[in-house]
């Protein structure tokens, strides 16, 4: 035995793969904003530390006046080198390196300070057990070595790696910075390197609130475009729904109706003449006869209205809307069941003095036909009498609605969940196509039917229509 396929799903695959990529895009893009955030940050703060770092150097050089040969502080620095090599006095020398370094242990936000010999021989240091040593393996220092250019990092305080010279003064709370800077000789050569590790509050503070509203604006955007992505699939999964159950409707229609123009073709003559001749049989006067006779002509009218509802039930409703006055339309359609309601016993609450004379959006003949099939079906849930109500509400933004109630037999829950499927019957000897009839006529008129009913309660239909542009 073959598998039956499944349909192909169409909101539960578009789902998955929305979110899947929405989401995916929305951390892509999160990720590479947040690191173009935080690495612009640094660049920031690394420019500022080496302009003020340079800047310290420059001042200290005048201030201690090196001389001609010596305009450069970086070449000072290492104290490996005599004031009587470098042909500076001593105590210049001494002073020059003291309130440099000294400048570089009172920066704020400083956790070390350490300063380089192009050799990685340690000149300087804020923690004193770094002072002369030589940490080679440094690919940061080599960098600036190489290039002549400011290097910046930015590290978690969990980070792993911890380099030999990240001996800090005080620990970090949560990141750090990392910076080289350069100290250029006079021909442009690197003469030291300081390395700064700094903990800016205020900077990182920013590039938490940064963090946050970039992942924030992310996923919100992502959701967004979901959210908008999900609603238009919705929507033509929908439209493809309506549309494939338009089409199978439209199939049914036609074969119904080719099928029902068939039977009526092959129905009406003979149902005619029999018909006629029960007629004839009638007039004869054969007493005994009379009530079979009334039986045939009674059968034979009711396969006729059979014939006729499935003949306007397949029909295509094309006919264009005109304004039609409601008032007028109930009241002619009442009194074609004139003689139905007065054998019946049944009393007509109707008032169409009182009721308002508005024009609405429809069709003469479609309305009649929707009127009658209303009216039609409430007649025959009291065979024994009861009462009709119809009334015509207030017109409220552009629509109005008629009332039709009555004190019949009613429905049950079950028989109400069938109402509008064709075929679907309450009555004995119906076809079953009445309401559902009524229900596309006023699709057709851009209305609405709504129906209450309970058990031995009672029916009240509602029908909305458009009120109609007078001009």
């Amino acid at each position: 035995m073959d598998s039956v396929r499944k349909p192909f799903n169409l909101r539960k695959w578009f789902s998955i793969v929305s979110l899947v990529v929405t989401g995916g895009a929305a951390i892509v893009s999160g990720a590479i904003l947040s690191s173009f955030f935080v690495n612009e940050a640094i660049k920031r703060d690394a420019m500022l530390t080496t302009q003020f770092i340079q800047s310290i150097a420059e001042i200290e050089s005048r201030h201690a006046r090196l001389g001609p040969n010596h305009t450069s502080l970086a070449a000072i620095l290492d104290d490996r080198l005599t004031a009587r090599e470098l042909g500076v006095p001593e105590e210049n020398l001494e002073r020059a390196r003291a309130e440099f370094f000294d400048h570089l242990r009172q920066m704020p936000e400083a956790l070390l300070a350490t300063v380089f010999a192009p050799d990685a021989f340690v000149i300087w240091s804020a923690n004193p057990k770094l002072t002369g040593q030589r940490l080679s393996d440094n690919d940061e220092l080599q960098e600036v070595l190489e290039h002549r250019q400011t290097v910046a990092a930015g590290h978690l305080k969990e980070s792993e790696g911890k380099k030999a010279e990240q001996k800090f003064v005080r620990e970090p709370k949560d990141m750090y910075i990392e910076n080289y800077v350069p100290l250029l000789n006079t021909d442009g050569s690197v003469a030291s390197v300081v390395e700064i590790y700094k903990e800016p509050r205020d900077l990182i503070s920013s590039l938490k609130r940064g963090y946050l509203l970039i992942w924030l604006a992310a996923l919100l955007s992502g959701g967004a475009i979901y959210g908008c992505l999900h609603w238009i699939i919705d929507r033509a999964a929908r439209e493809l729904d309506a549309q494939q159950r338009e089409i199978v409707e439209n199939q049914t229609l036609v074969a119904l109706g080719e099928m029902s123009s068939a039977i009526a073709h092959g129905l009406r003559n003979p149902l005619a003449s029999i018909r006629s001749s029960a007629e004839v049989a009638l007039e004869l006067g054969d007493s005994g006869t009379t009530k079979n006779l009334n039986d045939i002509i009674t059968q034979v009218d009711r396969v006729s209205k059979w014939v006729r509802e499935l003949l306007q039930f397949s029909r295509p409703i094309t006919d264009q809307n005109e304004a039609v006055n409601v008032v007028t339309a109930l009241d002619n359609a009442l009194s074609t069941y004139d003689v139905q309601i007065q054998r019946a016993g049944i009393e007509i609450d109707w008032a169409p003095q009182a009721a308002p004379a508005v024009a609405v959006q429809a069709n003469g003949s479609l309305l009649e036909q929707a009127l009658n099939s209303v009216f039609s079906n409430a007649i025959e849930a009291m065979p024994r009498g009861g009462r009709l109500g119809v009334a015509v509400e207030q017109p409220a933004r552009d629509r109005v609605t008629v009332r039709v109630a009555d004190t019949g037999c009613g429905m049950s829950e079950a028989q109400l969940k069938t109402l509008f499927k064709p075929f679907h019957t309450t009555k004995r000897g119906g076809l079953g196509v009445g309401l559902v009839l009524v229900s596309r006529i006023m699709e057709r008129f851009g209305g609405a039917v709504e129906l209450d009913s309970k058990e031995q309660a009672g029916t009240t239909v509602r029908l909305t229509f458009k009120v109609a542009n007078q001009e």
